[in-house]
């Protein structure tokens, strides 16, 4: 394992870009940054809350944005009635723009992880948040990337966190954070229930995901620290890693081998190897 990048505050949403770079978020700094060759730059000071990224097929980055909120209570810290949004950050020159933030006349809350389909189809979640004591429902959602359509797949969640597709591009995995568990759904864009697939026993939550080449599903698991690969069919295996939080995991390398992952109590973006190949996403730039 080596260190990719350090110093960052509460990494998340890394994103393996063809360059060899990887770009990931800082929840806590509110902005976009670029790693290479151990050097970290800024790309985009966007504000808010960033929470996940990905590559559009124009070579943009989008990323989700929570508005602000804390990491350990998932509480708004921008107040009552605040709310999140999808942005495109022009990777050329850091500009920032809001694509969405509603749906059918519903305020987006606190949007957290992102996935392309082969149709450039945006699933992303809502995590939701903590106003004043009162939580706010989580769900996931699918969209156009131009802004012009949005619906709503499951508004009837506890805390969508993770999402990612299948290798045939057919089924949509969704994280629980609070209950640890994984679900899926059918890729259509319309209301549906996730069915479950697997839990994680112990006091543990699931962050952020990745999907193997085997179809198997990789997940950032919190407290235990590490991460949770579940097949299909239920059966789970652990790897820890030496990080409270280990928050997210993304694959990349000539051989889809290499994983960077998001130690966000230390701060660090990390390299290491894993047993199985990832499978690569439609999009990276």
């Amino acid at each position: 394992m080596e260190i990719a990048g350090e110093g960052l505050a509460f990494p998340e949403g890394p994103v393996v870009v063809s360059d060899g770079s990887v770009i990931a978020v800082e929840i806590a700094a509110s902005r976009s940054t670029r790693s290479r060759n151990d050097c970290e730059e800024i790309i985009c000071e966007i504000g808010g809350g960033p929470n996940g990224a990905a590559i559009r097929p124009d070579g943009a980055l989008l990323v989700c944005n929570n508005d602000g909120m804390s990491a350990d209570r998932m509480e708004s810290l921008s107040g009552l009635g605040s709310g999140g949004r999808i942005e495109r950050i022009d990777l050329a020159t850091g500009k920032a723009k809001r694509v969405y933030d509603c749906c059918n006349d519903i305020r987006l809350e606190g949007p957290n992880d992102l996935v392309f389909d082969a149709l450039v189809n945006l699933w992303f979640t809502d995590l939701g948040k903590t106003h004043s004591g009162i939580r706010t429902a989580s769900g996931l959602f699918c969209c156009e990337t131009n802004g012009r359509s949005i619906c709503a797949v499951d508004r009837h969640a506890v805390s969508y966190n993770a999402v990612g597709l299948s290798a045939d591009d057919s089924t949509v995995y969704v994280a629980d954070t609070h209950q640890a568990r994984l679900y899926r759904c059918a890729k259509k864009p319309k209301a549906q229930r996730p069915r479950w697939v697997a839990t994680s026993p112990g006091h543990v939550s699931y962050d952020s995901l990745a999907v193997t080449a085997a179809g198997n599903t990789c997940a950032g698991t919190l407290r235990a620290g590490g991460i949770t690969t579940i097949t299909p069919f239920g059966e789970t295996r652990f790897r820890p890693f030496d990080d409270r939080y280990v928050t997210n995991i993304a694959f990349g390398g000539a051989d889809m081998l290499d994983v960077w992952l998001t130690f966000s109590t230390r701060g660090l973006l990390v390299k290491a190897r894993c047993e199985e190949p990832g499978l690569r996403l439609h999009f990276n730039g």
